[in-house]
């Protein structure tokens, strides 16, 4: 598996219903290699099924991790959220006051993968330091509601 199978599966982990076409998308590549690469996926037992997972339902099947992070310079410290966007294990950023810049919260497939996005983040350009914890379980998981954001000056 390559970091293009990897971002395949992260992919399909949050959107198992995502068309060939529109995972190519996200993927960079064109629907026919999505195609082959996914195929490929399953027979190597990558891709095991697809299920239904209803809210607030523990599958135990995703490592989940906080990572807060800080910025050398917090007014000028754009290439880093705009690289944190860029990864499929990413399901939130958000920028923080106080103590930490931003908190990331990584899912990935095994401990491995949040291991390696983890140092990926530390070692941007940007970033000075880092502090991880690793979800130990779930008590609350609330459908997300649509939030209001506030425009960026």
């Amino acid at each position: 598996m390559d970091a293009i199978d990897e971002k395949i599966i992260a992919e399909l982990t949050r959107n198992a219903r995502l068309s060939h076409s529109e995972l190519a998308s996200r993927v960079l590549l064109s629907r026919n290699a999505v195609r082959r690469r996914i195929e490929r996926l399953e027979r190597q037992d990558h891709i095991a099924g697809y299920t239904i997972v209803r809210p607030g339902e523990d599958t135990g099947n995703v490592v989940s991790a906080l990572v807060l992070v800080h910025r050398q310079d917090r007014m000028r410290g754009g290439d880093v959220l705009a690289a944190l966007k860029s990864i499929p294990e990413v399901v939130i950023c958000e920028v923080l006051n106080g103590d930490f810049d931003i908190m990331v919260r990584l899912e990935a497939a095994s401990l491995e993968r949040v291991r390696v996005v983890r140092e990926n983040i530390a070692q941007m350009p940007g970033v000075r330091d880092t502090v991880t914890a690793l979800t130990l379980s779930s008590i609350v998981n609330r459908p997300r509601r649509k939030r209001r954001t506030t425009p960026s000056v």
